[in-house]
């Protein structure tokens, strides 16, 4: 970006769609043009300059243009690439809806910037534990390579949906979705 400050220039190049979904941020590869001060806190919260972005149809906008590649997250436009920081995940999925029960059961989570996901084996769940306190962490895949934390509140509801089943010689519990079955935690 010719300057990096502005988050405005970066908005004017996102090409406008009457497609439903995000772009396809997936197939660009523009030149990258350095970071700009932007940030996705732990929490889902979108900073710019240090300022939270308090416009919701702003941050649904970047949502919509943000890639990773490797361990590093960038806004593309077909014109240009600029890395910004994540804390943990750039979503939190922070609603779930249940249909049906056992294998037949379909989760579909929603995140802070109103992304519908259903759990299943093109989006899998999976449990993270802490190294020092085992304290699990819970994610769920968005898209390309792009993940939402599941809000403590939600893997709470997981929690409640778990049912025990047999994985290598183990008893785990988890919960299905789509006839996949997600272990989230060993039940010994």
């Amino acid at each position: 970006m010719s300057d990096p400050g502005k988050a405005d220039d970066l908005l004017a190049q996102i090409p406008a769609s009457g497609r439903q979904g995000p772009p396809p941020v997936h197939l660009w590869n523009p030149p990258f043009c350095g970071a700009i001060d932007m940030r996705i806190a732990r929490d889902g919260s979108w900073f710019y300059m240090g300022t939270p972005i308090g416009r919701k149809a702003l941050v649904k906008l970047f949502s919509g243009i943000l890639r990773r590649d490797g361990d590093d997250y960038f806004l593309v436009t077909p014109v240009e690439k600029v890395g910004i920081r994540v804390d943990d995940a750039p979503f939190v999925a922070v609603s779930l809806q249940v249909e049906g029960s056992g294998e037949a059961q379909v989760l579909r989570f929603v995140t802070q910037v109103g992304d519908e996901v259903e759990a299943g084996a093109e989006h899998p769940l999976r449990v993270a534990l802490d190294p020092h306190s085992q304290e699990p962490a819970p994610y769920l895949h968005v898209r390309a390579n792009l993940e939402a934390l599941i809000h403590r509140n939600v893997f709470y509801q997981l929690v409640e949906l778990a049912e025990p089943r047999q994985i290598d010689g183990r008893s785990w519990l988890g919960v299905w979705s789509r006839g996949t079955f997600f272990p989230l935690g060993p039940q010994d």
